[in-house]
């Protein structure tokens, strides 16, 4: 959220030259091989990458190999699902209902608080299910940003990987088991708020 929807709402209401390059940079991450988005994040965010270099010497935080590394690359990996979900409700919405807010002296935090969120509400939640649909089965970028440290970086996914390679099936089939009975609690759930049949 705190990424995606400004993003959301520039490609959706922004007016700029650089948009479908911006829209295509944003979307990347769902087309690229996962180990490739993986590789991507050390090049931008490892100790001697763009970003990292900078800001290891500024503040020590180093994030390939850290729980805030898996965060990056799972959010990197899913933020566009809910960036596309976002932009379809803000393009698809009753402009005219904001218009005529603005026009009766609302203020643009009350538009937005008042209508413009109730009226996409659904397109964020469907976002936000499935983006951590998305980031819940992440792998590739994962062990290869954030590595697969017992404790400290290992999803389930990674878990359930180790075990089915090691031969511990058992253990296998209960991690899949866990994630397939939670992911689908919070469908069933996100179907019944949203009222859909």
């Amino acid at each position: 959220m705190l990424f995606g929807f400004p993003l959301a709402w520039l490609l959706a209401r922004g007016r700029f030259r650089a948009k479908a390059v911006l829209r295509g940079l944003t979307t990347l991450p769902m087309v690229l091989p996962p180990v490739v988005g993986g590789i991507a994040l050390l090049l931008a965010f490892g100790r001697r990458g763009i970003i990292g270099s900078p800001l290891h010497d500024a503040t020590g935080i180093s994030l390939p190999f850290t729980l805030a590394g898996v965060i990056v690359a799972e959010s990197f990996v899913a933020m566009p699902f809910f960036i596309i979900t976002a932009e379809s409700g803000l393009r698809s919405m009753n402009t005219g209902l904001e218009d005529a807010a603005r026009s009766l002296g609302a203020r643009r935090w009350t538009v937005f608080r008042r209508i413009t969120l109730p009226l996409i509400w659904p397109s964020l939640a469907a976002g936000m299910v499935l983006t951590w649909a998305r980031a819940l089965g992440e792998f590739g970028a994962t062990i290869t940003f954030a590595g697969n440290l017992p404790g400290q970086t290992q999803t389930m996914p990674l878990a359930i990987y180790i075990n089915q390679s090691s031969g511990r099936m058992a253990e296998a089939i209960a991690l899949s088991l866990i994630l397939v009975l939670v992911s689908l609690v919070v469908m069933i759930f996100r179907r019944e708020r949203s009222g859909a049949g």
